[in-house]
């Protein structure tokens, strides 16, 4: 099988040939409970090129956690010298702890072909849209009905009704940014989810200005190659 690893390939005479193209920024956003988080995680099993963001955080690593994988762990102090650097594509506070998207790493895997999932808030994708819009692709996911949405959260038994309740007040507010994104899925079911997002995910893969070896490509068959 041919490698597709970062290149749109296109089948000739003898074999392959790879058309370069850069990476995407694909972000999921949704109220908790939508289900973007399992979507996701599915996404990264289906999906060779894509990986996901490794965001830096203030707050304290959890058992399992690998620095540097999971997160990159750091204190309030160097966040706010990155923050005053201009290192971060976006950041926000969540909950009393600090989380942004350090830009060195994703530029440097955008070149290279490969594709970044984000899953971040309506608030983060502004901030991604305002400092990198061509490079984002960006998907919010709705719950079927707000019943089902309680029903979601309930069914994870990992918060309290209290909890349960701050989040389903919170839901309204998430949900009336739908509009910012470029597409909206309603999640019915994980795997039809899922399937939409691979969809719009090869067809941006495919967008001309993605394509960065397509000027070479089409000059070399304009010359008979």
């Amino acid at each position: 099988m041919p490698d597709r690893s970062n290149a749109n390939q296109v089948k000739a005479t003898g074999g392959f040939i790879d058309i370069q193209r850069r990476g995407l920024m694909l972000v999921l956003s949704s109220p908790s409970g939508a289900g973007k988080t399992t979507i996701s995680r599915r996404l990264l099993e289906l999906e060779p090129q894509l990986a996901l963001s490794v965001s830096a955080t203030t707050r304290a690593k959890r058992p399992g956690e690998v620095a540097g994988v999971d997160y990159h762990f750091v204190d309030l102090t160097e966040f706010n010298l990155m923050i005053n650097r201009g290192e971060f594509l976006e950041y926000a506070k969540v909950f009393e702890n600090y989380y942004g998207t350090p830009k060195a790493q994703v530029a440097k895997e955008l070149a290279r072909g490969c594709d970044i999932l984000f899953d971040i808030d309506w608030q983060g994708t502004q901030q991604l849209a305002h400092s990198a819009r061509e490079d984002l692709v960006s998907i919010f996911v709705l719950p079927p009905s707000t019943q089902e949405l309680e029903r979601r959260l309930h069914a994870r038994a990992q918060d309290s009704a209290e909890v349960v309740a701050r989040r389903m007040a919170k839901a309204a507010d998430e949900m009336s940014h739908w509009a910012e994104y470029d597409y909206i899925i309603v999640n019915h079911d994980i795997e039809s989810s899922v399937d939409n997002v691979r969809s719009i995910l090869r067809a941006e893969r495919l967008r001309r200005q993605r394509q960065i070896g397509l000027t070479e490509f089409v000059k070399g068959l304009r010359e008979g190659q």
